[in-house]
């Protein structure tokens, strides 16, 4: 996929540009949701979590009644009940169908969600076609905005469906594996910490790029010396805290995550199988007898854990956790901001969410977008905590340094992971 903000290149271009944006975005969501079957796609497995169908249907909801019914004269809407039905939390275009019953949804069908789509895709083309200079500086930030809405739709897109096929005991895969699953495991390099000096610094977005309205406006903040992990703490570290019993110890959890321990029985991340798991043995990989270690649950389907890798799925309350452990901390987003930047600082993109110890608060004088758009992301400032960087499932050109992901602490089913910081003395 093209990245989602590319500079025209020269004079009449702006248009074309905008429509192949346009084109590629809506047409991966196609392609991700291609492997699913039309069962598949209307399964909701948690209030949390969304149906594909609603996913593909939602997005273009929105250049439906943000954009086409507000810029086009005489656009004629596919069906006006379907605005009812995937509108998610806008409160200034009307009632919605509740979000936990979204998995009851059996109609419409896919094939009409499809030719929803296909309705508005036809009528944003020729708008994008015959715009003006001027009409075509009205829609194209409300373009990018959906674009980018619908990047993020394509991530929840693949985490929803995973966490639905968790809870299929035949734990089937979304897609191929991409190499054999049995293979020599390897370690992690070594954990390396990187010094930064602290001081003044700037956050936040700043300049014409794209960025959502929570990411600015870029302010200074004062930061004390501190030092940040080189990568994100892998599997095999991960095994060694549950192996020393970091799900049995009070002493590592701050009080409203030990709460959460005992009453969802957590001894794992909730995609790992442990040896003895009874799943295993449908696959011919547990059971009496058999030799083997943790697996872990995946886009891939059922894998040997890999003890290099990143490990994800993890709460904000298991990073606060390990990090307690390893006798380190989380980093405040600022933090990591500031770092991403240092020598040496890897996997800052492109492998798991990262969690912060930061509060998803206001930026010093954020103001929401104007219109329908200030709902977007303001209202969502309390009670949820900051991730940075981006995960395997984040969209090509979506993720960039000052993107502020936030979720609440005890959300599992995300791409979510951590990095270590420590204070300097």
């Amino acid at each position: 996929m093209h990245p989602p903000h590319a500079a025209p290149q020269r004079a009449g271009e702006p248009a074309c540009a905008l429509r192949g944006r346009y084109r590629s975005v809506r047409a991966h969501t196609l392609e991700l949701a291609a492997p699913l079957s039309p069962e598949d796609q209307c399964i909701q497995s948690m209030p949390d979590a969304s149906p594909a169908k609603w996913h593909l249907a939602h997005t273009t909801w929105f250049f439906e009644t943000v954009l086409l019914e507000r810029h086009v004269p005489g656009y004629r809407v596919f069906d006006r009940r379907l605005h009812y039905l995937f509108n998610s939390y806008y409160e200034a275009l009307g009632p919605r169908h509740p979000r936990p019953q979204r998995g009851l949804l059996t109609r419409p069908s896919l094939q009409e969600v499809h030719a929803y789509r296909a309705h508005v895709d036809a009528a944003m083309e020729s708008l994008l076609d015959g715009a003006d200079a001027a009409a075509l500086a009205r829609v194209e930030p409300i373009v990018t905005l959906g674009l980018h809405h619908e990047q993020q739709h394509q991530e929840l897109l693949l985490t929803d469906i995973l966490h639905a096929f968790s809870c299929n005991p035949l734990l089937p895969a979304y897609r191929a594996p991409a190499a054999p699953a049995l293979r020599l495991a390897v370690q992690a390099p070594a954990l390396n910490w990187l010094e930064h000096a602290g001081g003044q610094v700037e956050i936040g977005h700043a300049g014409a790029d794209f960025a959502f309205d929570n990411e600015g406006p870029r302010h200074a903040v004062l930061l004390q010396p501190f030092a940040i992990a080189d990568r994100l703490v892998s599997c095999g570290e991960y095994a060694q805290f549950i192996a020393d019993g970091g799900y049995l110890r009070p002493e590592l959890w701050l009080s409203d995550g030990w709460a959460a321990v005992q009453a969802g029985g957590w001894r794992h991340p909730p995609y790992w199988l442990a040896p003895d798991d009874p799943r295993l043995a449908m696959h011919g990989l547990g059971g009496a007898g058999h030799v083997g270690g943790w697996h872990v649950f995946g886009l891939e389907g059922l894998r040997p854990m890999a003890p290099e890798a990143p490990v994800t799925q993890l709460s904000f309350y298991e990073a606060a956790a390990f990090a307690e452990w390893a006798g380190a901390r989380l980093p405040t987003e600022a933090e990591w901001e500031a770092a991403c930047g240092l020598d040496g600082f890897t996997q800052a993109a492109g492998h798991a969410w990262q969690w912060t110890r930061s509060a998803y608060d206001p930026y010093p004088g954020f103001r929401p977008m104007p219109g329908i758009a200030a709902e977007y992301n303001g209202k969502f400032m309390v009670g949820q905590l900051v991730l940075r960087g981006g995960s395997l499932a984040t969209p090509p050109g979506h993720a960039r340094p000052t993107y502020r992901n936030f979720f609440p602490p005890a959300a599992r089913w995300q791409f979510s992971g951590l990095r270590l910081a420590k204070d300097r003395a």
